[in-house]
Order: structure tokens, then sequence, then C-alpha cells
């Protein structure tokens, strides 16, 4: 897995290997793809969305942030499986970690002002891959709910 993401990232140039913080990097913004195109269309206010995330959670500048996307976008593509990638998640990070992975899936599910089925399975499906707890991933979901403002129903 972790030689897969190398892999991915070198290109073929041994001059620059990613570090596991570039690998990690790399899964969670990879996971939020997969939360944007969950719904077969990926737009712009995700993309941005995620953007805004990664800037906020790693703290880098805009420019890092479009280039992790970039990169992941390729690993995403390459990958074909969320396995490689909640993997890396799980055995990377801690518990309070991966319960704000969760939170950050959820808010790129809702940055459309739309939460569909397919991506709330997604959040579903990856908080269960990563030992996050049903309840854990309800209070993400709150969270993030009342944050953006919106009305849980």
């Amino acid at each position: 897995m972790i030689s897969f993401l190398k892999s991915l990232m070198s290109d073929g140039d041994d001059q620059k290997k990613p570090s596991n913080s570039d690998e990690e990097h790399i899964a969670t913004a990879a996971l939020l793809i997969e939360a944007a195109l969950s719904d077969d269309d990926f737009k712009d206010v995700e993309r941005q969305a995620i953007l805004d995330v990664l800037e906020r959670h790693y703290k880098i500048s805009e420019s890092e942030a479009t280039e992790l996307l970039h990169d992941a976008e390729k690993a995403q593509a390459e990958a074909g499986q969320l396995f490689y990638f909640t993997r890396t998640v799980k055995e990377s990070f801690p518990i309070e970690t991966r319960v704000q992975m969760i939170e950050m899936l959820w808010e790129i599910a809702y940055a459309d002002g739309v939460l569909s089925k397919f991506e709330a399975n997604l959040v579903r499906r990856v908080a269960g891959l990563i030992y996050v707890s049903d309840r854990d991933r309800g209070n993400a979901r709150k969270r993030v709910l009342a944050r953006l403002g919106i009305d849980p129903d």
C-alpha cells in the first residue's frame, strides 16, 4: 500500500520520496474526493470545499492544498478502491484524528447543500473501515450541520 502511494508520487523519479505525512495527506484527500464523487457529480463547490478543508485541517496554503488535491486525484484514480486509503488512515491516525476525518467527509457530503444516499452510505462505510463508532460518526455529522447552519431534520 505504502509502496503503491510512493510509486504514484514518484513518477519514476526517486529523488522525491513522499514522507509518511505525505501519504497520510494523500489518503485523506483521496477519501474526500471519494465523498465528492459518490453521487457521480463532482461539483466545483465540492472541489472548493475539499481545498478549504485541507487548508484548514493541515494548515497549508492554497497552492499546497491544490497540489495535494491533484496528487490525491491521481492516487484515487489509480487505486479504484477505498481500502488503500482507509487502511492508511486507520493505521496512521489516532481515533481523534479519524473522527475528524469523518467530520471532513460530512462537510464534503453537505458542500453542495444536498446529502445523497450515496454520500451518506460512503461516510458510513468509511467510518466502519477506519473504526469510528456510529456514535462518533453521528456526533461528527451534528457538529458539521451546526457549523454549516443546516437543520438536521
